[in-house]
């Protein structure tokens, strides 16, 4: 059995680029990946089962906007297609949290496939625990995360195995399991080749949307509270004096 972890660094968009004088930061998210493994911390379980087959894409029962974009890039629910998708394979369990209650074989309910393209997932929030059944692992393979639209870090098929020879077999389907320090909202996985096909992903949290997050005081109603704080403690003063 397949067991690793890999410490994986990247920086942002703008120091990648080069930008003269630009501020740069260093972030991290570890990368766990093993043959039959599961989801680790996850609050949400998304098995895309009900998303339309083709590339029509959609919102999952979670509330994951899926997306697809060129040759081959759809939601899967056919049998095997040789040369251009293959069912992901579950191992020890795996897919009993996503409702997939066979023990072991290929993924018998629907995936997605990026073909020779991408498929985006909107989150509709911010998280920072992704997890997925990422199968037929290929160096071909790409899956990058979003602030927006913008960039934070990618991890390659060779980053989850060693091998990376885009193995249709159960060997070639690793449970991936990435977390972030830093929040990201939009995940893309992308390949190019026919070797990138996925389903059963997970999330830490339900994503909170940014209209729906805490409420910031006003730079006002700051001022004022500011103000009041001056003088409870002017008023404490004269009464020590």
């Amino acid at each position: 059995m397949l067991n690793k972890a890999i410490q994986f660094y990247a920086v942002t968009a703008a120091f990648a680029l080069g930008v003269a004088g630009a501020s740069s930061s260093s972030m991290a998210a570890l990368i766990s990946a093993s043959v039959g493994g599961t989801p680790v911390g996850a609050a949400v379980y998304e098995n895309f089962n009900n998303l339309p087959a083709g590339a029509g894409g959609g919102t999952t029962s979670s509330g994951i906007k899926v997306s697809f974009s060129g040759p081959g890039a759809a939601a899967v629910s056919l049998p095997d297609v040789s040369g251009q998708y293959a069912a992901p394979f579950l191992s020890a369990s795996n897919g009993v949290p996503f409702g997939d209650f066979h023990a072991s074989g290929a993924d018998q309910t629907g995936y997605l496939a990026t073909g020779i393209g991408s498929v985006t997932l909107d989150l509709g929030g911010y998280d920072q625990y992704f997890g997925l059944l990422w199968g037929s692992v290929d160096t071909a393979n790409s899956l990058s995360f979003y602030d927006g639209n913008t960039l934070l870090f990618t991890y390659t098929g060779h980053d989850v195995d060693s091998l990376a020879n885009g193995n249709q077999g159960a060997a070639g389907t690793l449970y991936v399991n990435i977390n972030s320090d830093t929040p990201f909202n939009k995940v893309v996985a992308s390949s190019t080749a026919y070797a990138f096909e996925f389903d059963n992903v997970a999330l830490g949290v339900r994503p909170i949307s940014l209209n729906e997050t805490a409420q910031i005081p006003e730079p006002g109603t700051l001022a004022l509270m500011g103000l009041g704080l001056l003088a409870g403690i002017a008023n404490r003063r004269r009464r020590t004096l």
